[in-house]
């Protein structure tokens, strides 16, 4: 039989939980406030999307961050965790989790995170999250010296065998990271959006290029630059109404506008988020594809073969 190696974690989890009550205390708590890794997940993209300060600096690729905010990456996770959760500080560590005093350490690079001597003994949250992969991990560790690699000299921080990697007890394990789509989007895509001047000539052009994905808030402040930069989305001059000639849909968060994307089959937008899609009416051809009545008639996802034609407006706003 094939071997399975979340099996086998399991089986390691247990075994370590059995030996270390307080380990389990510390992975039952956190799993109970956020049994998904929800929060946790959110917590990352929004520090990084913190670090990067896209409104500010335009920046949206973590290898253009100073080697100074790449450092203070691990600090900014530390206390964003602690808002989130409200852990309670810790006395010789960071936090106290379930009455255990527990450290936190995140890296951008797996397998890299540094191990401080007066952690020795004590329970370590290990943290990562790569922008590029997008993915996420966090996992508990007991500190042991047996487990470590030799620092050069008794104070030096220090990192984990990776034969001993496979101690680390994880809460979520190789996670999806909300995408940054202006990382992950085409290039030459990219480069079109960034050649407009204006902030509302470049959103328009992001949501013209960048269709049936979700495009997060963080991505419309960046793309814009602006402090309005909600308002350049929306009808009255924004992108919405500059982009309905062309048949192209924006729609939010509002639950009137995820059931129009539901219906057409798009990912429904999260809070904050934004979906553009160009559709037409719906057409013999069309045959089966998924459809919604707006302005009392159907409409489908537009094909490359459909001509552009003017988008029907979106249902009223309800949350």
């Amino acid at each position: 039989m094939p071997f399975d190696i979340h099996a086998a974690q399991n089986i390691a989890s247990a075994q370590q939980f059995r030996e270390d009550p307080d380990l389990l205390a510390v992975h039952s708590e956190l799993k109970s406030l956020d049994p998904r890794g929800r929060r946790f997940a959110a917590v990352l993209r929004d520090t990084i999307d913190q670090l990067l300060n896209g409104e500010v600096t335009g920046r949206y690729d973590w290898s253009t961050l100073y080697k100074t905010e790449r450092t203070h990456a691990g600090t900014l996770v530390e206390i964003n965790l602690q808002r989130e959760f409200n852990f309670t500080d810790g006395l010789a560590m960071d936090y106290r989790i379930a009455g255990v005093e527990v450290d936190c350490k995140y890296s951008q690079k797996f397998g890299a995170w540094m191990i401080p001597p007066e952690a020795r003994g004590h329970i370590c949250l290990l943290v990562w999250a790569d922008d590029y992969k997008s993915e996420w991990s966090a996992g508990l560790f007991r500190v042991r010296e047996e487990w470590l690699n030799q620092g050069l000299n008794r104070d030096a921080k220090i990192t984990i065998k990776a034969e001993h990697r496979d101690k680390i007890v994880w809460l979520w394990r190789d996670e999806k990271l909300t995408e940054n789509i202006l990382l992950h989007m085409n290039p030459s895509d990219r480069a079109a959006v960034y050649s407009l001047k204006s902030g509302q000539q470049r959103l328009n052009e992001l949501f013209r290029r960048v269709q049936q994905r979700r495009i997060g808030r963080n991505v419309i402040r960046t793309v814009a630059q602006q402090k309005d930069y909600m308002k350049r989305v929306r009808g009255n001059g924004g992108s919405r109404s500059a982009l309905k000639p062309e048949g192209i849909l924006i729609m939010g968060d509002y639950d009137s506008h995820r059931s129009v994307a539901d219906l057409l089959g798009l990912p429904a937008p999260r809070e904050g988020e934004f979906v553009s899609a160009r559709v037409t009416r719906r057409q013999p051809h069309h045959q089966d594809a998924r459809h919604v009545l707006l302005d009392g008639e159907e409409w489908v996802l537009a094909t490359p073969a459909d001509p552009p034609e003017p988008a029907p407006a979106l249902p009223t706003h309800t949350k």
